[in-house]
This record gives C-alpha cells, structure tokens and sequence, in this order.
C-alpha cells in the first residue's frame, strides 16, 4: 500500500474514531484501525464489536493495499505534523511508514486479515433527520444514562418513534436510576406509522454521534433493523448494536402531584451549586434545598472540611421546603436546559424534583431527592 493524502484530511478521519477504539485491550486489534486504500481514496474503519465506525478520504493511491495499526499513535503522530501532504506505506511485518516533510515514523502493527469485519448494513430505508433536532435530543438525556451502571439496561437510551397527532416525532429517554431525562420532538416525516418503534441505543453510540453532528451542517441519516442503528452522513457511516433487553417504566418515576413551584435564574442556580459544592462530601456531592419566599438557600456541611451557604432570588410563594440532592445532578440538568430561567417542581422534603425549561412541554429531568 501506498498513497498521498492531505494532513487535514487524515487528522479529521482519525480524530472521528478515537471515541470508539477499544482502549481495554481486551482484544489487542480492537485498539487499532484498519486502513484501506483503493480507486483514489482511503477507507479508515474502527470497531470495540458494538459500535463501528467507517469513512471514505480522498487520496493519491498509487499501490492499493490494508495495514491495521494502533489507532491512538497514529492519530498522535498526524496532529503533531505540520501541514501539507502526508505519505503513508505499509511496510514488512504489516508495519506503516508516515513520512512528511523531514519526519519518518514507522509504526508496527498486526494483519489486516485478523480485524473484524464491518457488519451488513440492514434496516428499513434510511430517514433524513434535521441535525439540530437530532442532536438536541442527545444532548438533553444522554447525562441521565448510565455509565457502567450494574443494571446494564440503564446504560441506554430508549428512542421512540410514534405518531404524534398527523405528525411523526422522537421520544429519547435516559436514566441511570437516579435521575430521568426526557424529551419529545416532531420530525419531517410524511409517513404515517402504523404502531410505535422502540430501539435502545448505548450511551457511547450516542456519544459518538452527537460528536459528528457537531461537526457540520450536512443533514443526516438514521435508520434502525432488528439489531442495530445505522447513523450515516455523507460517506461516514456509523452502526451501533442495539441493546437487548426490557427499559423500565419510567413514566412511574415522573411525579404527578408536584405543586410547589419555583422559578429561579439558571446562570445563578448553576453558580451558586458550583461554590456550595466545593465543600459537599466528595462521594455523594450532598447539597441542601431551603425553599422561601422568595428565595433559594443552598448548603452543604463535609466535617473534615468545613460549611458553605449561599441564598439567590426565586419566584417562591408556598409554604416553605428543606430536601437534599446531589449537587452534579443538578448541575448536569441545568446544563442541558437552554432557557435563562429554570422551572423546579417539589411535592415534599423525600419526593423526586422535576426540572423544567419555560417554554417547552415536551422535555422534563427529574432528579431524586437525597437524605442530608
């Protein structure tokens, strides 16, 4: 194998797959990409066997040919290079040469012939979504996922899609069992849906994707079969094994009788959760919530440490509230609110707090209340 590519363009595709690589080591090539060079363009393609990755760069090609080698030191070696063209050889021993200006790397690597294949593209044609809408729904659950949570289940995110009156729409749902997100959007779709489609996708597909949403205008592609997600934009195509298994019924956890409300300053709130913080217990971040009228008042007590408090204006006219919450919680809830007030819900001192933005019914987080 040899070719020509541009630095840039070699730096975007490898930058595209450090979040999937496998860094576990559990199978060493799974710590690696597979390069692929063929009729003027480069194929790069990562896999950890749950989410896999692949895109198309153009390229000089003037040997065909596939190398495997360590995903993380190439990406490593290209970002430090100077602009300009970048030439890349496989070598004996499936090793690569990187050669750029006066710079020569060698990297070793394994057969091309051992790395996974990428999986069959298999699913109902694919959907344009609009990519605001798309990321705005990851955005706003995917802090409320698990990340190795024991109940594997809660490592997801549950994606509805369903007929809302003569439009479709997207339901994304994420708990890890102590907070909940959820979010509604309608999507440009003229077809009707003969019943709801649910899928649970992991948290680091969604991860990856938001990630590649941000990175430009272009509209993007979803689709779901019976085992996956295929998220494709332009020639970048990802596929995401969906997870298996019954999501719980959170609508259970979203309190129906929360009638003591207070609207507050969003920048303030996350602030003043900050500076109180600091001297919260370091495992559980335990805050405590006085509600009064008229007012917020945040404190925390760590007897190694010391105390914070701190009071801020609220829209608060019912009888007065004391409860508990983990401080990072709210912060996390706060920052996917866009509004510059925030709405919180209480019933009680032991019952969960909804947040809300003004302005938008459809999405919700409710955060359990914790002992203080």
């Amino acid at each position: 194998m040899k070719l020509k590519i541009s630095r840039g363009e070699l730096l975007t595709g490898f930058q595209r797959v450090q979040g999937v690589v496998e860094k576990r080591n559990t199978m060493p090539i799974l710590s690696n990409i597979l390069l692929e060079a063929k009729d003027g363009q480069i194929v790069l393609f990562a896999t950890d066997l749950e989410i896999g990755i692949r895109g198309t760069y153009k390229a000089e090609v003037s040997q065909p040919g596939g190398v495997t080698v360590s995903a993380r030191k190439l990406y490593e070696i290209v970002r430090e290079l100077p602009e300009g063209t970048v030439t890349i050889t496989s070598e004996g021993n499936h090793s690569v040469g990187i050669h750029a200006g006066k710079s020569e790397f060698k990297v070793l690597g394994l057969p091309p012939q051992e790395f996974p294949a990428m999986p069959m593209v298999e699913s109902e044609p694919l959907v344009p979504i609009d990519r605001g809408t798309f990321s705005d729904l990851i955005r706003k659950t995917v802090f409320a996922a698990g990340d190795n949570n024991a109940r594997y289940i809660l490592n997801g995110i549950l994606v509805t899609r369903f007929m809302r009156g003569k439009k479709q729409a997207l339901r994304f749902v994420g708990t890890d069992g102590h907070r909940l997100a959820v979010i509604e959007r309608a999507i440009e779709n003229g077809k009707v849906l003969p019943e709801e489609q649910s899928a649970i996708v992991p948290k680091k597909a969604a991860i990856e994707i938001k990630k590649l949403l941000d990175e430009n205008e272009e509209t993007p592609q979803i689709g779901v079969s019976k085992n996956q997600m295929i998220f494709q934009r332009g020639s970048l195509l990802l596929l995401a094994r969906l997870m298996e298994g019954g999501y719980p019924n959170y609508q259970q956890v979203i309190p129906k009788e929360n009638e003591k409300r207070a609207v507050v300053k969003k920048n303030d709130l996350e602030s003043a959760l900050r500076r109180v913080s600091i001297l919260s217990r370091e495992k559980t971040s335990a805050i405590k919530l006085v509600l009064e009228s008229g007012a917020i008042t945040l404190s925390s007590s760590n007897p190694d440490m010391g105390e914070a408090k701190e009071s801020l204006e609220a829209q608060y006219g019912q009888e007065g509230l004391a409860t508990g919450f983990n401080a990072r919680y709210l912060l996390d809830a706060l920052g996917a609110v866009d509004s510059e007030e925030v709405v919180l819900e209480f019933k009680d001192a032991l019952s969960p707090c909804i947040i809300r933005q003004p302005g938008d019914p459809d999405y919700l987080c409710v955060v359990m209340p914790m002992r203080v």
